[in-house]
C-alpha cells in the first residue's frame, strides 16, 4: 500500500527534469501553485541563467523567473543529488530520432538516475513524447529496478503528453486542458491531483498507451495536414490559382474544414519526429506501413527543396544566377516569433543555398546567437541589407520583420509565409 510522506512545503517537493520549451513553464507553474519545485538540466548555461533569471524560452520572461527565485522554492541544477526526497518528479527531455529509430536514451538516463532517490508514496510521471508502451514497458523497469519499489503500489507512475505551443499567446500550460494517465487507478488519481494544482482542466484517459497514442495522433493529423495543403501549394501556382486566397475562403465554410497553411517544410520537436514514433512502432509491432505518414514526411521533407529550385527559378528571369547572388533570408526558426531551430528547415533552406554558392545572410530575431551553426552570417533587418540582396527569402513570418519595408525597398522577394504584397513579390 502506497503511504504518502509528508514535506515542509505547502504541496511537496516537484522536480522537473529538463528546463526546455516543456520543462521550465511547468517547473515555475510547480512553484506559482504552492510547490518547492529543483529543476534538473544537464546544460550547465542553461542552469547558469536560471540561477541568474536570464529566460532562454519565449513565454517565460526575466520578471517570472525572478519571482520564483524570490519566493525561496525554486532552484535549478545539473545533479540528481539534489532531488532525494521528493514527492513528484516530471520527465520532459528530449526523444529524437536518430537516422529514422527513436532515441530514448535521455528519457532512459533520467529514469536510471531518478530511481535511486524514488521513496514509498512518490509520483513519477513521464511527458516526454513517445510510442505506446513506453512508460510501461521502458520507464518502469528501470524506476523499479533502481529503487528495489513496486510500480502501482509503492509508488505512482503515469504518462501526460506535453501539449506547449511555443510563441502562442492565447493557449498556456495552464489553461490548455492535460491528457493523463496512470498505471492503475490509485496512480491516475495521484496524477490527477497534481495536475489539478496546475492546469484548469484535466483529461484522464484509461491507460498510459492511450496518453501516448493521443500526442501522436495529434501531432500527425497536424503532419498530414500539412503536407497536404503544401502538395497543394506545389500545384496551385501552375493552376494559375492562389493557395492562400483558396484556404481563407474555404475556411469561411462553418463545418467540415479546418484551415492548414503551406510553407517551406515543417520543423520544431514535434512534427518532424512524432509521426515518425508511431510509424516505426507500428512497422516493429504490427509489420504494417502506415502510408499517410510516410506520404507526409516526403512532402514536408521535399518542400525546402522546392524553395530553393524557387529561387534559382527566380534569379534566372532577373539574369542571375544563385551562385554569387546576394540573398537575405527573414527567419531561421521553425515557426514565427519563436527562437525554436529545431529541426527547422529554414535552417535546411539556407544551408542548401549556401551550398549552391549563394551569398547568403539571415535575420533571426528570436534565436539566440549561440544557436545559430557558424555557417550562416546572421544580419539585422535593415533598409540597408535589403536594397543590397538579390532576392529575400521568407522564411519564417515573425512579426518583428517590417515587411512594409521589405516591399518597398526588396527587388525580388519569395514569400514562402504570405506576409508580403507588390508587384516584385513571388508567394509560394
Amino acid at each position: 500500500m502506497i503511504v504518502r510522506q509528508g514535506r515542509n512545503a505547502d504541496r511537496g517537493t516537484l522536480v522537473v527534469v529538463g528546463q526546455g520549451y516543456v520543462g521550465l513553464p511547468l517547473a515555475l507553474r510547480g512553484v506559482e501553485a504552492g510547490y518547492s519545485v529543483v529543476g534538473v538540466d544537464t546544460d550547465e548555461l542553461r542552469v547558469k541563467r536560471l540561477e541568474a533569471c536570464d529566460s532562454y524560452i519565449e513565454g517565460v520572461d526575466d520578471a517570472r523567473l525572478m519571482a520564483a527565485a524570490d519566493s525561496g522554492r525554486f532552484r535549478a541544477t545539473n545533479s540528481y543529488e539534489q532531488i532525494d526526497g521528493f514527492d513528484v518528479c516530471v520527465i520532459t527531455v528530449p526523444t529524437p530520432l536518430r537516422e529514422g529509430v527513436p532515441d530514448l536514451s535521455f528519457v532512459e538516463c533520467a529514469g536510471r538516475a531518478v530511481a535511486p532517490r524514488l521513496t514509498p508514496g512518490a509520483t513519477v510521471v513521464l511527458e516526454s513524447t513517445t510510442y505506446p508502451g513506453t512508460t510501461e514497458s521502458l520507464l518502469r523497469p528501470l524506476l523499479e529496478a533502481g529503487s528495489g519499489l513496486k510500480a502501482g503500489s509503492d509508488f505512482h507512475l503515469g504518462y501526460s503528453p506535453e501539449r506547449i505551443d511555443p510563441g502562442n499567446p492565447d493557449w498556456q500550460l495552464e489553461n490548455t486542458p492535460k491528457v493523463i494517465s496512470g498505471i492503475v487507478p490509485s496512480s491516475l488519481r495521484r496524477i490527477e491531483r497534481f495536475y489539478g494544482d496546475i492546469v484548469e482542466r484535466t483529461v484522464p484517459v484509461s491507460s498510459c498507451r492511450t496518453a501516448e497514442l493521443t500526442k501522436l495522433l495529434e501531432n500527425t493529423y497536424r503532419h498530414v495536414n500539412i503536407a497536404m495543403v503544401n502538395e497543394m501549394a506545389l500545384v496551385a501556382r501552375e493552376l494559375g490559382a492562389d493557395i492562400w486566397e483558396a484556404i481563407e475562403a474555404a475556411a469561411t465554410k462553418p463545418f467540415g474544414f479546418m484551415p492548414f497553411r503551406p510553407g517551406p517544410g515543417v520543423g520544431g520537436h514535434c512534427l518532424p519526429v512524432d509521426p515518425s514514433y508511431l510509424s516505426w512502432q507500428v512497422k516493429r509491432l504490427l509489420k504494417q506501413d502506415l502510408r499517410f505518414i510516410t506520404l507526409a514526411n516526403e512532402i514536408n521533407d521535399h518542400m525546402p527543396a522546392h524553395v530553393v529550385r524557387r529561387v534559382i527559378r527566380g534569379l534566372n528571369q532577373r539574369g542571375k544566377p544563385v551562385r554569387g547572388s546576394r540573398v537575405l533570408q527573414l527567419g531561421l526558426a521553425y515557426k514565427k516569433n519563436t527562437g525554436d531551430i529545431r529541426e527547422s528547415p529554414a535552417l535546411v533552406l539556407a544551408r542548401s543555398l549556401v551550398e549552391l554558392g549563394a551569398r547568403l545572410v539571415a535575420a533571426e530575431p528570436h534565436t539566440d546567437s549561440y544557436l545559430i551553426p557558424p555557417d550562416i552570417t546572421r544580419v539585422e533587418l535593415t533598409e540597408a541589407e535589403i536594397r543590397a540582396a538579390d532576392v529575400i527569402v521568407v522564411a519564417t513570418d515573425h512579426d518583428a520583420f517590417d515587411y512594409a519595408l521589405v516591399e518597398e525597398a526588396g527587388a525580388y522577394v519569395l514569400d514562402t509565409r504570405n506576409r508580403c504584397r507588390g508587384e516584385r513579390v513571388e508567394i509560394l
